[in-house]
Formats: C-alpha cells, sequence, structure tokens
C-alpha cells in the first residue's frame, strides 16, 4: 500500500507538472477563439490526466487479480490510454519550452535595447500581448507534432506491436568450424505471452511461420516467455511447436519468468507456489520443444565438428535477479571451442563476459528497445530511451575486440500496449568461417 501511495503520488506529480506548463501554451493557442470554444478546449485538455489517475486507482484495487491472471485486457486498456494522453503532452511542452525561450530572448533584447537607448523599459506582458501572435511558431509546430505523436501512439497499440520484421546480420568468426559456416541462427526473445489478447494468435502465428521460412539451423529463444506465471503460455504451446530448426530449439529464462513479481520470494509462504509455477514454465518449454538451459552447456554437431552452446538463468544489473551462474554453466567445456552464450540480459556481457571469458557470440533480449525509438539505418539514425534505463546496448549488433553482442528488441511488449517505431524482431545471424 505504502509503495502504491508513494508511486501515485510520483505520477500525480509528474502529470500536473506536465499539465501546468503544456496549458500555458494550450492558453496562448486559444486567445483568439471565441468564449464557448475556448473553455471548452480548456477543460478537456484536464479531462484525460483526471482520468488516468482514476484509472490507475480502479486497477492497484484489482491488480492481486489482474497479475495473478493470464487476461492483461484492462491494464493494458488503462497503460494505453494513460500513454495516449500524456505522451502528446510532453512532445507539445518540448515546443511550448523552446517558444517561451524565444519570447524570453526577445524581451531581453528589447530591454537591452531600451536601456542602451535610455528609453522606458516596458512592461514584459504589455509589450508582448500586442505581438502575442507572431511568437506562437514552436507551439503551433508542437500541436502538429503532438496530434503526430497521439496518431502514430494509435497505431503502434492497434498495428505496431504485429509488425513484425526479419533482422539480418552476418559475422565472420577466425575459429569457427568450416562445417558450422553459414549456419543459420534464429534468434527470438520476450515474447510475453500474457500480453497478446484472444485475437492475436492469427498475428503471432503469421510471424512464426516466417520463422520456418527463415530456414533456420538453429532457433534460440533468450527468455522472457511469461509476464508473471506459467499459465499465460499455455494457449501457445501448439503454435511454438511449430517451430523446425535441423540442430534443434534452445531456450533460457528471462527476469519475468521466475513469478518473483507476483510472489515474493523471500517469504517461506510462496516457496511451493514458485517451485509448481517454475515446473509448469518448464514443462511448457519441453512442450514447445525447446530445449531449457538451466546454468549448463550443450554441444551442436555437424559432419563430426562441435561448437558449444551455453544458457544461463537471468542475470541483471541492479534490482533484477541473479540466477545466472556463468561458472557452472562453462563446467567441463571442451577447451579451445568456439562458444555461443545465451544470457537474457545485456548488462550480463558487460558485467562478467566481455574481456573475461572465452565467449565468441553472446545473444540477449530484455530491453524491448523501450518499444518507443526511431530508427532508419541508411541514414544511421538509432534512437531510443533504453540508454536512459542504463541500457547503452539496447538493440542489435555490438563488437568489442573479437567478442560479439547481438540485443534482441523482443517479439512481445509489455507495460504499453503496442510498439512505436521500435517493430517485433525475429533475428537471422548467418556465422560464417573466416
Amino acid at each position: 500500500m505504502t509503495k502504491f501511495f508513494l508511486f501515485i503520488s510520483v505520477f500525480t506529480v509528474f502529470t500536473l507538472i506536465i499539465d501546468f506548463y503544456s496549458y500555458q501554451g494550450i492558453k496562448q493557442l486559444t486567445t483568439k477563439y471565441s468564449d464557448f470554444w475556448r473553455k471548452l478546449w480548456r477543460r478537456l485538455f484536464w479531462l484525460p490526466s483526471i482520468v488516468s489517475i482514476l484509472l490507475i486507482v480502479i486497477v492497484f484495487i484489482g491488480a492481486d487479480k489482474e497479475v495473478k491472471g493470464s487476461n492483461f485486457k484492462f491494464f493494458y486498456f488503462v497503460t494505453g490510454f494513460i500513454f495516449v494522453s500524456l505522451a502528446p503532452k510532453f512532445v507539445f511542452l518540448v515546443f511550448h519550452f523552446f517558444n517561451d525561450l524565444v519570447r524570453i530572448g526577445k524581451w531581453i533584447a528589447k530591454k537591452l535595447k531600451q536601456l542602451l537607448t535610455k528609453n522606458e523599459v516596458t512592461n514584459f506582458q504589455e509589450a508582448e500581448s500586442d505581438k502575442m501572435t507572431r511568437f506562437q511558431f514552436f507551439n503551433q509546430v508542437g500541436l502538429g507534432a503532438a496530434a503526430l505523436t497521439m496518431g502514430a501512439t494509435f497505431y503502434g497499440i492497434f498495428k505496431g506491436k504485429y509488425d513484425f520484421r526479419v533482422c539480418e546480420e552476418s559475422i565472420s568468426f577466425p575459429n569457427l568450424p568450416k562445417s558450422f559456416s553459414g549456419l543459420r541462427i534464429v534468434q527470438i526473445s520476450d515474447a510475453h505471452l500474457g500480453s497478446f489478447l484472444d485475437n492475436s494468435f492469427e498475428e503471432v502465428d503469421a510471424a512464426l511461420k516466417r520463422i520456418n521460412d527463415l530456414n533456420p539451423d538453429v532457433i534460440f529463444f533468450t527468455g522472457d516467455l511469461v509476464n508473471n506465471l506459467a499459465d499465460e503460455a499455455e494457449p501457445w504451446v501448439n503454435y511454438f511447436q511449430q517451430l523446425r530448426a535441423p540442430l534443434g530449439k534452445f531456450s533460457i529464462l528471462g527476469n519475468h519468468d521466475y513469478a518473483e513479481y507476483v510472489y515474493d520470494p523471500s517469504d517461506p509462504a510462496n516457496a511451493q507456489t514458485l517451485a509448481d509455477n517454475m515446473r509448469q514454465l518448464e514443462s511448457v518449454h519441453e512442450r514447445m520443444g525447446f530445449r531449457l538451459l538451466k546454468n549448463e552447456n550443450v554441444e551442436l554437431e555437424k559432419l563430426g565438428e562441435k561448437i558449444s552452446l551455453i544458457g544461463i538463468e537471468n542475470w541483471g544489473k541492479g534490482r533484477f535477479s541473479k540466477h545466472g551462474k556463468l561458472d557452472v554453466a562453462m563446467t567441463n567445456m571442451p577447451q579451445n571451442s568456439f562458444n555461443i552464450l545465451l544470457s537474457h540480459d545485456p548488462s550480463h556481457w558487460e558485467a562478467q563476459v566481455l574481456g573475461q571469458q572465452n565467449i565468441d557470440l553472446t545473444l540477449s533480449g530484455h530491453t524491448h528497445g523501450a518499444q518507443f525509438g526511431v530508427e532508419a539505418p541508411m541514414l544511421h539514425i538509432k534512437v531510443s530511451p533504453s540508454p536512459w534505463f542504463g541500457y547503452k546496448r539496447w538493440g542489435g549488433l555490438y563488437q568489442e575486440g573479437k567478442q560479439y553482442l547481438y540485443v534482441n528488441r523482443g517479439f512481445g511488449f509489455l507495460g504499453f500496449p503496442g510498439r512505436v517505431g521500435i517493430s517485433p524482431e525475429i533475428t537471422l545471424i548467418t556465422i560464417f568461417s573466416a
């Protein structure tokens, strides 16, 4: 309860700051409206924020039922409504700030001129009142940008989360056995199957069929099959069974797979529930056809040559769980083998792999690319809020020395019920012997 009131207090203050400041811009833009329309638009401006706060309270009242079930419809209605309400206001706020900078700059310049010419200093508000409309350029542009943001958010909710794209990479390694040259690896990550609503089976099924069309030699799933509980994945078992790869399908666990956001692992009363949920989730992976790797390694063989595959449980920096044990997972591995690591959180690569272990390629997920951003590879544009959350490596291929990391942007979604500018991803990596 205390955490909730802290959250609602912070959210309310944040919302009011955005609203009060952006409202000043709306007031300026509506000064020439008739009295009726001016009052109507100004009052409507506050309505979404009031509704958002009320919806959060309603979600909290039913939170226990919501997160311990497999139906997230109302939760995602609330988060979608909040994003649609606040994101355009925040964009408008940025432009309104630039508009104010222009106005203040012009006033300062005029004041300095008056002082230098020893003329009487004119009151700021009086000086600006008759010229206000001249200084509304950024506000007007901001209004258009806010409308585009709202449209993009709606698109992300209804279409963007199903706009699956295939991201292809080719990497050469001098120590890769020649039999594995040209190996086609498909990676998917962060399915969050509890987030897909009942009408999503057709879209997800089409994406899974695209994976088979890529003719992968091996398929890797790098964690977060569910949001909280294994029950969320049960309706999807038959769909994931259709995935085919001659060298096998392998998976690991992510931070959401342990049900620790629902049941406190430090409470002994939850031990049996957590154990039962994990057994069910392991069964789901098996029935889907995945070999779940939990701090262990296996060998992949082709034409008498072998490479090693290492799979660890979740290891994340900060507050995220640290079930992963890389030293245990690498026990009894062949010397000088070519090694691929599956590790859900890319922060693990930075903390324990980079420059410390003989691991050639690491495949991760976790970040979702923040589900918001702008990517235009041809223009070398790649922007996401992910670095604000501590992930400088949040999507795509990264290289340090002879070691590579690929971060998948995620198959599903969480929190915000859509994707804006960061599409759900199916990764195809082809590795070659240099």
